[in-house]
């Protein structure tokens, strides 16, 4: 990785920041195999048939998921969900340990909420 380096187990915001950036192109990429992959399951379930393809392609599609599941996951970040894309960076804030959280829309990383509580514990930073 270039620029801001992980040191650990605990990311700081500005190494959380700059991994949502750097990983922009495996996040959209994600997004869109998981909006193919989807229509083509609904498509196949509904009349068996698909301009995406068949069974072959989605077991495609499953891997290609996959795969950019795990290089998200190599970088010890957290994927909590795939629809929507949400990421968690294990973080430190005032000497508690937080979760850095990023949800698929957001520009940047601005929320994070304590590691205990959650998503539905999610705070502005």
């Amino acid at each position: 990785m270039i620029g801001v380096a992980h040191t650990g187990a605990v990311f700081t915001l500005a190494q959380a920041r700059h991994l949502v950036a750097t990983l922009h192109p495996r996040i959209d990429e994600l997004i869109r195999v998981r909006a193919d992959l989807a229509e083509l399951q609904a498509d196949l379930a509904g009349h068996g048939l698909s301009a995406l393809g068949g069974r072959a392609e989605v077991k495609g599609l499953e891997a290609r998921l996959y795969a950019v599941l795990d290089e998200i996951q190599q970088h010890g970040i957290e994927v909590k969900s795939v629809a929507p894309v949400l990421l968690d960076f294990p973080g430190e804030r005032e000497g508690r340990q937080v979760l850095w959280c990023w949800l698929e829309g957001d520009t940047d990383v601005r929320w994070y909420h304590r590691a205990d509580c959650g998503f539905a514990g999610r705070r502005p930073i």
